[in-house]
């Protein structure tokens, strides 16, 4: 990898470190969708709200595809096609 890659070879505390973000990264995201979803119009008054129907997202773009795919390698996400990603459930 390069010099400016975020996926440092050498160093692996500093590697492990840009997972874990990405990881926050992507978890906060999928909250947001799940919440906005739940949040549509189109639920009833006296229902309490609907079910979020988000299971995958396209993951943040603060972090390149090798990142994700490396999480994908470590079992931690899985591709559900098309650049979008879903959280393994632990």
């Amino acid at each position: 990898m390069s010099e400016t890659s975020p996926l440092p070879d050498s160093d692996p505390a500093a590697r492990k470190e840009v997972l874990r973000l990405a990881m926050k990264a992507f978890r906060k995201r999928l909250k947001l969708m799940k919440l906005d979803d739940e949040s549509r119009l189109g639920h009833g008054p006296m229902s309490g709200g609907g079910r979020s129907g988000v299971v995958a997202i396209t993951p943040p773009n603060q972090f390149p595809k090798d990142v994700w795919e490396e999480l994908v390698e470590q079992g931690k996400l899985r591709r559900a096609g098309r650049g979008i990603y879903e959280l393994i459930d632990p």
